[in-house]
């Protein structure tokens, strides 16, 4: 089984941080590109930030410049740092990690964490 848990979700004023955290473990292995996405009331789910084994990171156009994705291949983590958050930010973020088994890819999922911007 594998799990994976996100972290480090919360409330926060515009303009605020906040950094997101998860981690991956269980009988997991052949880890590919980990990344968040996110999912706002009444709207499909986003990627916002992804990133390979060797270091090559994606943004959504929404986010660059603002969020910085960072992982540890050695713990399995992933970390999202969001910085100058819009109100249309909040979302539920959901941390994903792909592994690849022979020909093979894999999706797994965490429970999501709550990112609420107001004031």
């Amino acid at each position: 089984q594998v799990q994976v848990v996100e972290s480090g979700g919360g409330l926060v004023q515009p303009g605020g941080s906040l950094r997101l955290s998860c981690a991956a473990s269980g009988s997991i292995s052949g880890i590919n590109a980990m990344g968040w996405y996110r999912q706002a009331p009444g709207k499909q789910r986003e990627l916002v930030a992804a990133i390979t084994s060797g270091g090559s990171t994606d943004y959504a156009d929404s986010v660059k410049g603002r969020f910085t994705i960072s992982r540890d291949n050695a713990k399995n983590t992933v970390a999202l740092q969001m910085n100058s958050l819009k109100p249309v930010d909040a979302a539920v973020y959901y941390c994903n990690i792909k592994t690849v088994v022979g020909d093979l890819m894999y999706d797994y999922w965490g429970q999501g964490t709550q990112v609420t911007v107001s004031s």
